[in-house]
């Protein structure tokens, strides 16, 4: 079992705290003006994750958005800080016209591509398959790409992280996923349930098997964020601490700590993490923060 970053293959152990869901470059149609496109606000940002504690970090930008990929070794190598990319494919509208089109009878041969040999012209391979979503249902484009991260799930073992719009369609996606397309569970990462902070679904996909990603408290997610403990609250005491992964979701740059507007990603460990010890002990915030991340991602890979 290893974890794929940006620099070479981990044991799970070698992980460290981990931010489960983040960005350090973005750029898409539906959002412009909004970029994380700035190499040095990125390796600002990390460090300041580093200094709180931080060790790891899991970019779920996926193809087509500004990974920036030959940026991501440099910033790891000079933060000390192990990255995760993504390869797969984002809802159509986050696109500029035309962009789906042209790959999207293609996408299992890139998504190995991606995972395996390296993303675009670099050797950089990705760690995962990040989809997404539509709203409560499975559109056409959603339904294709998640079918197609399915593909590429069986031909490496790579996990598969799912965004949901609004939070919603996490159980449409294990029912394609997992009950038609033969995906283990555990090799499925849903990520915005705080967005849909429903307990008795939130429990119910833990039972499923799959992981349950919470993010924030980022800008785009801050109406839910004073819901996030009772959400956690609910799935620890049904007995799923070790199903939950917690990640900072920063997709602006107004959302960075660096910024001075954040709070970005340390506040995951000054703040969040803090919190959850005293709530419900040390034990569940080293699994949130540790010990689930390495097992989420970490995989046999195939090729």
């Amino acid at each position: 079992m290893r974890i794929r970053t940006v620099l070479n293959d981990l044991v799970p152990g070698a992980l460290g705290v981990c931010d489960s869901h983040d960005h350090l470059f973005f750029r898409s149609a539906a959002l412009p003006g909004q970029e994380l496109d700035d190499e040095a606000a990125a390796i600002a940002e990390v460090r300041a994750f580093a200094d709180a504690g931080g060790q790891a970090i899991v970019q779920w930008t996926p193809h087509g958005l500004n990974r920036r990929a030959a940026a991501l070794p440099k910033i790891s190598t000079r933060t000390g800080v192990a990255i995760v990319a993504a390869t797969g494919l984002h809802r159509a509208e986050h696109y500029p016209e035309g962009y789906v089109d042209k790959v999207q009878d293609r996408l299992a041969e890139l998504f190995v591509r991606e995972l395996t040999v390296g993303i675009g012209d670099t050797q950089v391979r990705a760690g995962l398959i990040k989809v997404a979503s539509g709203f409560h249902v499975l559109d056409a484009h959603a339904e294709r790409v998640i079918r197609a991260a399915a593909e590429a799930h069986h031909a490496t073992n790579a996990p598969i992280t799912v965004h949901h719009e609004l939070g919603s369609a996490a159980d449409a996606v294990l029912d394609l996923l997992v009950d038609r397309l033969d995906v283990h569970p555990a090799a499925v990462i849903l990520g915005h349930l705080n967005r849909f902070p429903d307990h008795w679904l939130h429990r119910e996909l833990a039972a499923r098997g799959a992981w349950l990603a919470f993010d924030g408290p980022s800008r785009a997610n801050h109406a839910t964020d004073p819901r996030l403990t009772d959400c956690l609250a609910a799935l620890i005491d049904a007995g799923y601490a070790d199903r939950l992964l917690l990640g900072g979701d920063t997709t602006t740059a107004r959302a960075r700590a660096t910024t001075g507007e954040g709070p970005g990603m340390p506040y995951l460990l000054t703040h969040l993490r803090p919190r959850i010890s005293r709530h419900f002990g040390a034990d569940v915030a080293d699994a949130v923060f540790r010990t689930n991340p390495a097992r989420a991602f970490a995989t046999d890979w195939r090729q």
